[in-house]
């Protein structure tokens, strides 16, 4: 964690809402606490606001860029005590937890400012309020979703169709194995590349594959677990069953997200799941923290992740922007939040950081969808879920960490026996833990 970057000259023009609580051209000094978005996180955000700035010349913005291991402790440590940054950026999921311990503003009454319900997507706006509630919270920043990358160089030479490759379950697990093992150049690749877990995604790697199946995350009423059912374990068992058929390198289950990922750019898998920032990272020089020289890079294609049983889906995730309750400067932190979510900072933001805009029509506009990788991931999202907005989603995601985690290491072979009844045992504990947090 690391804070800086403060973009300050003296007063000049401004905007309604900061004029409205500072008097007009008042000095105001705004905090915002953001993550790790980009490979230059403050840098890129305040790219994005340099219109605003230039126009706002009497707002100094002090940029704290936060980790997201230890975010989770310093931003609820700040909604008890109260004494925190104007403007905070949270995960989609830690929205209602923060939102119940009183720790963000209701701004219910403001959404219309920035195009209301409507401008987003559907999938990011559910993020925005606890379930049950008409209370809005936070307003959507941007996506993370998750879809195939795949080596179209490999998959030429195997003789696969990317066109009908990724349509089901069936027909993916087909295109994997006549994949599987094939040499470009020097390299021989696996089919696969997938982190166990030791990642830092391990619910959001399991959960696309639980929904095709027809499994869900709690029952309808959110009072109990349901991803220990039969529906989620046939999710579950086709997922890890992949590893049993020798698909993936086992090895690669010792990896985390970006050591995969690597892994792909190298040429050591055919096929990879990711989320859009991969695109950003294939136009990126080395030099610059890219992989654009690696033959990966020249030789991609992306594609939503197959159809289950039951339906398409894939997580959806990602930021909103939250005005933080003990503020003092409020209207001009929110003056910020608008600025953040026009079409133009939308799309600066996207091009900068490599995630998708949270709203639709920049999502699906020409600037975007041009490039073929981008254009994937918005169709990606079409099928996107996310997580139920409730309070207790926090320490249930910790627990699923932990059991889901466990399932790895069986399927890797260091934790007891690959079976049915061992996967669904550690569904079942996991249940159990989830019930007790949801029955505090």
């Amino acid at each position: 964690m690391f804070a800086g970057c403060s973009s300050s000259t003296p007063a000049s023009d401004t905007g309604p809402a900061a004029a409205e609580q500072n008097g007009k051209d008042k000095p105001v000094t705004l905090n915002a606490w953001i993550m790790p978005n980009s490979p230059k996180p403050d840098q890129d955000f305040l790219t994005t606001l340099k219109p605003y700035l230039d126009q706002n010349k009497h707002v100094t913005l002090k940029v704290t860029v936060l980790d997201w291991g230890s975010a989770w402790t310093k931003i609820t440590t700040a909604a008890t005590s109260g004494e925190g940054p104007d403007l905070l950026q949270l995960g989609t999921s830690w929205v209602p937890a923060i939102a119940s311990m009183n720790g963000i503003e209701d701004i219910t009454g403001r959404v219309k400012e920035i195009g209301g319900e409507e401008a987003y997507l559907p999938a990011s706006w559910k993020t925005t309020k606890i379930e049950g509630s008409d209370k809005i919270y936070g307003v959507p920043w941007f996506v993370d979703a998750r879809a195939i990358f795949y080596r179209t160089d490999a998959f030429k030479k195997a003789g696969v169709d990317p066109a009908t490759a990724f349509e089901t379950w069936d027909s993916f697990r087909e295109a994997l194995k006549k994949v599987n093992g094939v040499q470009i150049g020097d390299q021989k690749m696996s089919a696969l590349g997938i982190p166990g877990k030791n990642d830092w995604n391990v619910p959001h790697n399991l959960f696309p594959w639980i929904w095709g199946a027809g499994g869900t995350v709690l029952t309808m009423d959110n009072k109990a677990a349901a991803f220990n059912d039969e529906k989620a374990l046939e999710g579950i068992l086709y997922y890890t069953g992949l590893v049993q058929d020798g698909l993936v390198d086992k090895t690669s289950l010792e990896k985390n997200s970006a050591q995969v990922e690597s892994d792909f750019a190298d040429g050591r898998s055919a096929v990879l799941f990711a989320g859009p920032w991969m695109v950003k990272n294939f136009t990126t020089p080395t030099d610059a923290g890219g992989m654009a020289e690696k033959l990966a890079a020249q030789n991609y294609g992306v594609a939503p992740l197959p159809a289950g049983p039951k339906e398409r889906a894939t997580f959806i995730g990602g930021s909103n922007l939250t005005v933080f309750k003990g503020s003092k400067n409020k209207d001009a932190a929110w003056d910020v939040i608008q600025f953040l979510s026009t079409d133009e900072a939308q799309l600066s933001y996207a091009k900068l950081t490599g995630f998708l805009p949270a709203k639709t029509k920049v999502i699906q506009s020409e600037e975007l969808t041009k490039d073929p990788g981008f254009a994937s991931f918005a169709e990606a999202a079409k099928y996107g879920k996310s997580y139920p907005s409730i309070p207790q989603w926090g320490p249930m995601e910790t627990a699923l960490v932990k059991y889901f985690g466990n399932i790895w290491d069986i399927v890797a072979g260091v934790k007891g026996t690959y079976s049915k009844e061992t996967v669904k045992q550690q569904l079942d504990d996991a249940a159990r833990e989830v019930n007790g947090i949801l029955n505090q």
